[in-house]
């Protein structure tokens, strides 16, 4: 391996993945939720907040909507 590389010479191109990198954020979500996806995560080995952004993902994908009713 080289001690030292030269960026101009490996001709960078742009990261073809770059719009569909995550954004970090900070939420409050309950911590029922929280222990949900962590015991899923035991089960499935995927880290729980992968767990999450999945399920998010598989929401948006599908359009789903809430059905909340007050009582």
């Amino acid at each position: 391996m080289l001690e030292e590389y030269d960026i101009d010479k490996l001709n960078p191109r742009k990261n073809p993945y770059a719009k569909e990198l995550k954004k970090q954020i900070t939420m409050n979500v309950s911590p029922i939720v929280i222990a949900y996806f962590k015991a899923e995560a035991e089960v499935t080995g995927i880290p729980y907040q992968t767990l999450i952004n999945l399920y998010l993902l598989d929401c948006v994908k599908s359009k789903k909507k809430l059905d909340l009713k007050w009582q």
